[in-house]
């Protein structure tokens, strides 16, 4: 069963935006099914699904945002 999701805070949400806007290839590190994986792509956009929020990347592959460990330099809860 997924874990209940997190919201992720407005200014990492915003640093996230800039590099999709930027078309900035990252370095993005996530864990899934409890397994931390890390891909290389650029992010593409965003969207909601049942109230949940992922990044879309270029591949296709889909992201929940509060699955991410860290893009880049950027951790997540370095923003809280």
């Amino acid at each position: 069963m997924e874990n209940k999701y997190i919201p992720i805070s407005c200014h990492f949400y915003d640093e996230l935006e800039a590099l999709a806007v930027k078309r900035i290839k990252s370095k993005i590190v996530f864990l899934e099914d409890d397994l931390e994986n890390e891909i290389e792509d650029l992010i593409v956009d965003f969207k909601n699904i049942n109230k949940e929020e992922f990044m879309i990347l270029s591949s296709g592959k889909q992201i929940r945002l509060d699955k991410i460990v860290r893009v880049n330099d950027l951790v997540p809860t370095s923003y809280c």
